[in-house]
């Protein structure tokens, strides 16, 4: 098919997902093999370069080879060669499903979503699918995966446009036969390739855009956030957040320490700009068992969450913090709760704050709520464990945990080093978060805290601090 020598694009994470149901006949299977063969043979491959899976699926899912099995085009080839169809039926919802839950989970080699590799899905059928597409599609997309759907011969067009990324006129090709589908796969190789998209296109970006492999994104000036439209941008308001705050109520915390607690928590909330398109609030606590007082989506100023706080109960009993780390990023930190979605870039802070050792594994969630773009600042007070506090905080740790050896001295954040923020927006939001946590922090201790021109947002991608927060001595 004398497609061109391999080009080099950006890390992408491409997972194929082929219908190997009974009505693909041998022939129309071979050609789907040599399909995906030529676009792997294109693509700049390996563990940090592009990764590529392959599921096929027919009445139920195979998964040929993850995202994290071969990184050599020629490991790849040996297993689409060996691939024996199931030819049953086509559950092609399913598969999309399996996709989105499991091809596309870092277990299974995807990078996570912090790090912004393109996600892509390309189905190819035959047939109309036997389940429903359209609700898990949808779902697939806002998770972040850009999906091509390419029907041969007796594919149902409407299904391919219901489970296909808008533009659909770039996302969804209907081959009326199986010999036409190596100009799907030139068309495809060329949006993969270096095609500089602005200049193709009528991008209407506001400030500059920015070409990726067949499309394109704008961005903003640093200090101004992309609106909804994806074109225009706004200045920066006071940096946004999705905030959840964690506390611990086990007993031995004891109740006027408790009060203190809340007293922190309402500091913080004093210092944000709390409204439904502003900064988002929700509480969580957790002793023995995890309680949500109230998600993102509950209170939409800062009055109304101050005395939400206030009205809280103590709970009194053990100290489970890896189970109050797996409720925040399974539940507080879903869209159903109030977290806006991840496309938004509006920055997800988890907070906690413990007094004790954990009585269960905290590492696995600490993990997953990081992987899953969750920025973790920790405050740790007379018991709790200096190990468990950083495993907990994001990166820099120094930058994102504190402990003290009592409530009343509750110190500061400190450290120095770089985070990669995505925009920003995130960097202004982030910056001015933890200058406010130090500053309660601070207050609360009455203890003097040195601190210079600390944070600073350098570009998009970068915050950084320059000096080192110090305490006097």
């Amino acid at each position: 098919w004398g497609l061109p020598k391999p080009c080099r694009t950006g890390p992408l994470d491409i997972v194929f997902v082929i219908d190997s149901s009974r009505s693909v006949r041998p022939f129309e299977f071979e050609t789907m093999r040599r399909f995906m063969m030529d676009i792997i043979g294109n693509l700049d491959v390996g563990p940090n370069a592009t990764r590529v899976g392959v599921i096929q699926y027919s009445s139920q899912v195979q998964n040929i080879f993850s995202l994290k099995t071969f990184f050599t085009r020629a490991e790849m080839e040996r297993a689409i060669n060996s691939i024996i169809p199931l030819a049953q039926g086509t559950m092609t919802g399913l598969a999309i499903q399996y996709a989105m839950n499991v091809a596309f989970s870092t277990q299974e080699g995807a990078r996570p979503p912090h790090k912004g590799i393109p996600r892509i899905a390309i189905i190819v059928t035959d047939g109309r699918p036997q389940d429903r597409v359209t609700e898990v599609a949808t779902q697939a997309r806002n998770a972040g995966i850009e999906i091509y759907a390419v029907g041969i011969q007796r594919a149902d067009m409407s299904s391919l446009r219901a489970m296909a990324s808008p533009p659909l006129e770039e996302h969804v090709f209907l081959v009326e036969s199986f010999e036409l589908i190596q100009q799907f796969a030139k068309q495809f190789q060329d949006k993969l390739c270096g095609v500089d998209m602005c200049v193709e296109r009528e991008h209407g970006c506001q400030h500059s855009c920015v070409s990726t492999p067949g499309s394109f994104y704008c961005e903003c000036n640093p200090g101004y956030r992309l609106n909804a439209d994806g074109k225009t941008c706004s200045k920066c308001g006071a940096g946004h957040v999705d905030l959840v705050m964690v506390i611990d109520g086990s007993k031995s915390v004891r109740p006027q320490n408790f009060e203190l607690v809340k007293q922190f928590v309402n500091r913080i909330v004093d210092l944000l700009e709390v409204s439904p398109h502003g900064t988002r609030v929700g509480l969580v606590q957790y002793s023995s068992r995890v309680r949500t007082e109230f998600p993102l989506n509950k209170y939409h100023s800062a009055d109304e969450i101050k005395k939400a706080v206030m009205d809280v109960e103590y709970m009194e009993k053990g100290t489970m913090t890896g189970l109050a780390l797996k409720h925040m990023v399974e539940h507080s930190f879903s869209e159903l709760e109030g977290a806006r979605p991840l496309s938004h870039n509006i920055p997800r802070i988890g907070l906690v704050f413990t007094d004790g050792r954990s009585q269960d594994d905290i590492s696995e969630w600490a993990r997953r709520a990081k992987e899953s773009g969750i920025v973790m600042f920790a405050v740790g007070v007379g018991k709790a464990v200096e190990e468990e506090l950083r495993a907990i905080a994001s990166e820099p740790v120094e930058q994102h945990f504190s402990y003290s050896a009592d409530f009343t001295t509750m110190t500061h954040l400190e450290g120095k080093g770089e985070t990669e923020i995505r925009s920003p927006c995130e960097c202004e939001a982030l910056v001015q978060f933890q200058t406010n946590t130090v500053a309660i922090l601070q207050s609360l201790t009455e203890k003097n805290i040195l601190w210079g021109d600390a944070w600073a947002c350098q570009g998009a991608e970068q915050l950084s601090t320059e000096n080192t927060w110090g305490r006097e001595g």
